[in-house]
């Protein structure tokens, strides 16, 4: 007892301290979004700010297109997410369920692949979009983040469906229903939590991406909005920090409400209760 205290009290503050690492960030941004701009320029910078102004908010609406942006991001990230939940749930259970030698190249596959670079990449990818006409537009850009979505989709949704009983599955065959009936009726409102999860990951990377939208759009009109942040820093490398802060804290606000709306049913462990032994 005297020495799981001191332990305890350890692993506290080890979060403690990693989550204060994590919101720095984030509270810096915020403070800065509404600091007016001679608290920005200021040689001693404070957490709060003396006098908070929506100034820079005004002046990034009226700097850049943020709405249209914010736009073309939203509905890039939600074809993507909706997309690869579609091709990955089957692809999953089948990697899951039949464990033959192809089962097991796939997931090899999917490791490996996530070690690609993205710069090793957008050549071939630039040339075979070119050829398909897929340059500059957003199906394209959705086409793209599908599929650099479901290899860590795939790999995620495979382990939530080892995770459901098999006996629900041969429940099912034995009263008739087939392998997409069982996939439809039984094992998909099971792996309910999985789905969101993956969904989530898949919008919120298609969300944040940038490096593939700068180079595959080139309309204005088009551009998502980590793109259109980058318009806050000139030529020479200085930003205007006060609007880029305060678009940047709008950016971030989807992936947050998104995340606090769903997750308790990531954590929900609806399998609880499932299999009674």
């Amino acid at each position: 007892m005297k020495t799981a205290r001191p332990a305890r009290l350890g692993r506290y503050a080890a979060l403690l301290a990693y989550l204060v690492f994590l919101a720095f960030p984030f509270l810096w941004l915020v403070s800065t979004a509404f600091k007016p701009p001679r608290e920005l320029g200021s040689l001693h910078p404070t957490w709060i700010p003396k006098d908070p102004t929506l100034a820079n908010f005004r002046q990034a609406f009226d700097e850049q297109p943020l709405l249209q942006a914010a736009l073309n991001s939203l509905l890039a990230a939600l074809a993507a997410a909706v997309v690869a939940v579609l091709i990955a749930t089957p692809m999953a259970y089948v990697v899951a369920r039949r464990r033959t030698r192809l089962a097991k190249a796939v997931t090899g596959w999917v490791v490996v692949s996530q070690a690609f670079p993205f710069v090793l990449l957008i050549i071939p990818l630039f040339l075979v979009l070119k050829n398909l006409r897929l340059i500059n537009s957003m199906p394209g850009l959705v086409l793209v983040y599908v599929v650099w979505a479901l290899p860590f989709a795939l790999w995620m949704l495979a382990g939530y469906v080892r995770a459901v009983p098999p006996e629900l599955e041969e429940a099912a065959a034995v009263d008739g229903a087939g392998r997409v009936r069982t996939l439809v009726s039984v094992t998909a409102p099971l792996l309910a939590p999985g789905i969101v999860a993956t969904a989530l990951f898949a919008f919120i990377t298609a969300w944040n991406e940038f490096f593939f939208a700068l180079v595959l759009l080139k309309t204005p009109e088009k551009q998502t909005l980590p793109v259109v942040l980058t318009h806050f820093i000139g030529a020479e490398g200085v930003a205007d920090l006060g609007p880029l802060a305060a678009a940047a804290f709008l950016a971030t606000l989807p992936s947050l409400v998104v995340f606090a709306l769903i997750q308790r049913r990531i954590t929900g462990g609806m399998l609880t209760g499932a299999v009674k032994s």
